[in-house]
């Protein structure tokens, strides 16, 4: 049985994921306009910082999600370990 909570969760995750995306997307003629011998502008390297970082964050948010659906579901076990870009030192 769904649980309509987690359904509105998993629906505002990709709407996040979506914006974010699209956002990204709009600074793409800009990054594939430079010319190499140049350097990028401060206003777009905060620009890709923002959004990049905002991607990231809304991905994650996604990912953690999908990862909870599965575990309830039986198909993901446990978390016991770490990610593989994560490491314990």
């Amino acid at each position: 049985m769904s649980d309509p909570n987690e359904i509105e969760a998993l629906r505002a995750s990709m709407r996040g994921v979506r914006r974010t995306a699209e956002a990204l997307a709009g600074m793409s003629d800009r990054v594939e306009a430079l010319d190499a011998g140049s350097d990028i502008s401060d206003t777009d390297l905060d620009d890709l910082q923002r959004l990049s970082s905002a991607h990231a964050v809304a991905a994650q948010a996604l990912r953690g999600l999908v990862q909870t659906m599965l575990r309830r579901r039986g198909k993901l076990e446990a978390a016991s370990e770490s990610p593989p870009d994560v490491r314990d030192d």
